[in-house]
């Protein structure tokens, strides 16, 4: 028969009441009669049921994580980590899938609110005036979005591209395509306006295509478009739009690195694609450990707007090469390099 609640109390020589209270308000009990039940509880192999115990201390120890596309690599190790970040913290967390779909992602968010803690929105593409709403309904924390007023886990991608785009103009490349992601993105916005900002200090020409969205169909599709700019290099939204892209410019024939060098975002697939493809790594599964400490941290204090900068790198390998202008300064050119990482493969 299973262990129940009185077995301990029997064993601990407490009241059944004092029990309840060892599990869900330890802070009431005893420091000596605290340790005495836990011991017992142990010993015994008793485990407090957790429907009960969500209804005594309304926490139900499960955390929701929604992400923009489940089938994306670059959710998978975030989602990984913050499960095991999770269980080590006593929570369990369910996993949902917007498809990208704004309207999808608030339904979720107000469909899990009752049986969660808290929700890791995971590149949310809801408006930043929705997500506020959506805090006074249920704790929150984002993930690469950043809002004034909503604690927030981001990657550095601001960074990321400007070394990206100084990677390709110390190749020799003046002439830069920006595949931009999907619309709605903040980091599409900030990987664009980091790369404008770049390109107009260093002297060189940038066209951005999109939004796209971030698959490998729509990388194919873009070789065509891109061909038509008569730029020498790329930068990429994610990992996938860019593999897609050495695809589609494979179809046409446009050789990599030799005519079009190629950059991607994510280092989820790169190493696997061929060419080996040149990308900025961002860290999903640190930034998944981190917001589900983030979240547990702050509890139920929705007036918290803590916010976390996670290190992004520059990965170098075989799909940039030279381009068909001198190579400039080198100091010049790998100047971000220092800051944010630069790694040869």
């Amino acid at each position: 028969m299973p262990v129940t609640i009185r077995d301990v109390a029997r064993a601990s020589g407490v009241h059944v009441s004092t029990v309840s209270r060892t599990f869900s308000a330890p802070h009431l009990v005893n420091p000596d009669t605290r340790e005495r039940v836990l011991a017992s509880a142990e010993r015994l192999g008793y485990r407090p049921n957790r429907a009960a115990r969500a209804l005594i201390t309304g926490r139900t120890h499960n955390i929701g994580l929604i992400v923009a596309d489940i089938a994306n690599p670059f959710f998978p190790p975030l989602i990984k980590a913050a499960e095991s970040q999770a269980r080590l913290r006593d929570h369990h967390v369910f996993i949902a899938d917007t498809n990208e779909d704004p309207a999808v992602e608030a339904e979720l968010v107000q469909a899990l609110a009752k049986q969660v803690d808290g929700i890791l929105l995971c590149s949310p593409r809801m408006s930043n005036d929705l997500i506020e709403q959506m805090r006074r309904v249920v704790p929150l924390v984002v993930i690469n979005r950043q809002l004034d007023n909503v604690p927030a886990v981001l990657m550095d991608v601001h960074l990321g591209a400007r070394c990206a785009l100084e990677h390709l103009v110390g190749l020799g490349h003046r002439e830069i395509a920006l595949l931009a992601g999907p619309r709605g993105s903040w980091t599409s916005r900030e990987i664009r306006r980091s790369a404008t900002a770049t390109a107009r200090a260093v002297g060189a020409a940038l066209t951005v295509l999109g939004p796209n969205q971030p698959t490998e169909e729509a990388g194919a599709a873009a070789a065509e478009p891109v061909r038509r700019t008569g730029a020498t290099a790329v930068l990429a939204y994610n990992d996938l739009l860019a593999i897609g892209l050495l695809e589609g410019l494979e179809r046409l024939r446009v050789r990599v690195p030799a005519q079009l060098s190629v950059v991607g975002i994510d280092d989820t697939l790169a190493r696997f694609a061929r060419p080996r493809l040149t990308t900025v790594a961002t860290p999903a599964a640190t930034a998944g450990r981190a917001a589900v400490d983030m979240l547990l941290g702050h509890g139920d204090d929705r007036r918290t707007t803590a916010q976390v900068t996670l290190r992004t790198e520059l990965v170098v390998r075989d799909s940039t090469g030279p381009g068909p202008h001198r190579p400039a300064d080198r100091a010049g050119a790998t100047a971000g390099f220092a800051v944010a990482g630069h790694l040869k493969e």
